[in-house]
């Protein structure tokens, strides 16, 4: 049976309670989870997914209740500033989210949470990667993504989507599929009274409704605003993220208490600053707050986004060790989050304005295994032009310092800025398997 219409509020509250009952009893169970580094982006996809198709589920499907997973432990939700952000505007309690906390603990997971009895949808990735794709991958029942298609996902999904294509924020490709039963419910909902039949206690359930829809809207909203700097990045927004954002601000201007007062660039410019604010945050947890890692052909490669540049991240690690040779800190952070991993590759991908207010990008490639240096050396050959890589020689030790023997290193300025993660880590990936065995 499908979900009544309920808020986005009372929809994470029955769906995490929901998941603890079906892993108790051993029932069947669809999840919906972003990817490994748990950005907005993929946080809105799966709980903007999760909510519409629960309340409009497909007639065969697995389960008709799709609980969204956000893809880290819940302690790391502190880490990600921008999500108290906008989930103070879409009325949700950072409580009621369900993360990896809420999953049996993986030696349990054969067990308590068969793969027989579950079904995965996949949002802004298209392979499940770590732990959880060990155990569950074959168990992936469609996808809609916004990164190079892995082959992963099968290519026929029955009743759910498979949808790959570019766009600045997977947000807009999930937004635009669920638009058609997303206002379907909305008209379906204000002729009902769905808002007095479950005791809103507001007398005008048109407005209860449309205040529904505009908190699910705001959220969507600001990972397609962050991803695409409030649609001004020519290089990433693309017309699914315009429509997007359209149909976005119109649910949102049907809500009194939102259409005399919203400004989309003050909004933006809230939302963005709270990502940036990571001052205050130990260094370890700043190289992991926005993390993506992938295996490929026997070599482990890490990638961390970092949304301050070299000279930051340089001082944050000197402060902390309390030393002057801050580039010398800074490896050794680097060194120590790589060797907790395992990697063979780790990359540090930074993102900042220059003293002119130039958007302006830094790569820094270590290997670690003679594998992973002949993969790196691969793609710095290979992708030198693509990316625009130039040496970096600014203050510090970090672009200085001699790697260990066996190991390999270079930092560069990404001239060519318009290349993300979501083109450098394809490249390396590559690289990693024309070399690897």
């Amino acid at each position: 049976m499908a979900l009544p219409r309920t808020s986005l509020h009372g929809f994470l509250a029955h769906t995490k309670s929901a998941l603890r009952n079906a892993i108790d009893t051993r029932q069947k169970i669809t999840l919906v989870i972003g990817n490994e580094s748990a950005d907005l982006d993929s946080m809105s996809c799966s709980i903007l997914y999760a909510y519409v198709r629960s309340m409009s589920p497909p007639k065969n499907a697995f389960t008709p209740l799709y609980v969204p997973i956000i893809n880290i432990p819940a302690s790391d939700i502190a880490l990600r500033p921008e999500y108290l952000a906008v989930l103070k505007h879409a009325n949700i309690d950072p409580g009621h989210l369900t993360t990896l906390d809420d999953l049996p603990a993986l030696s349990d997971a054969h067990s308590k949470l068969v793969p027989e009895n579950t079904s995965w949808i996949l949002v802004d990735h298209n392979a499940l990667q770590g732990h959880l794709g060990s155990i569950y991958s074959e168990r992936v029942a469609g996808v809609i993504d916004h990164h190079d298609d892995e082959g992963k996902v099968p290519k026929e999904t029955g009743n759910e989507p498979r949808i790959i294509r570019k766009s600045g924020s997977c947000t807009s490709l999930v937004t635009n599929y669920c638009r058609p039963t997303w206002d379907m419910l909305s008209e379906s909902a204000l002729s009902s009274g769905a808002a007095h039949a479950q005791g809103d206690g507001m007398a005008d359930d048109d407005a209860v409704v449309k205040g529904w829809d505009a908190d699910a809207a705001q959220l969507g909203l600001a990972s397609i605003l962050i991803d695409t700097a409030n649609l001004n990045d020519t290089s990433k927004t693309t017309e699914h993220d315009r429509e997007a954002v359209g149909y976005l601000e119109a649910k949102m201007m049907l809500c009194a208490r939102l259409s005399a007062s919203f400004d989309r660039t003050k909004f933006y410019n809230e939302i963005d600053a709270a990502k940036r604010d990571i001052g205050s945050m130990k260094l370890q947890d700043i190289l992991g707050k926005d993390y993506k890692q992938w295996d490929q052909d026997g070599l482990r490669l890490g990638v961390s986004s970092v949304v301050k540049n070299m000279e930051f991240l340089q001082k944050k690690a000197g402060d902390e060790a309390e030393t002057p040779s801050a580039g010398e800190a800074l490896l050794g952070s680097m060194a120590r989050f790589s060797k907790e991993r395992a990697l063979d590759v780790y990359t540090v991908m930074t993102t900042s304005k220059s003293s002119e207010g130039q958007f302006q990008r830094e790569l820094l490639l270590w290997a670690f295994t003679d594998g992973g240096a002949a993969a790196a050396k691969a793609f710095a050959h290979k992708s030198a032009e693509e990316l625009g890589l130039e040496d970096w020689h600014e203050s510090g030790g970090v672009g200085d310092a001699r790697p260990s023997d066996g190991q390999w290193r270079r930092v560069w300025w990404q001239r060519q800025v318009q290349h993300s993660r979501k083109r450098v880590a394809p490249l390396l990936r590559g690289a990693m398997a024309e070399t690897g065995h």
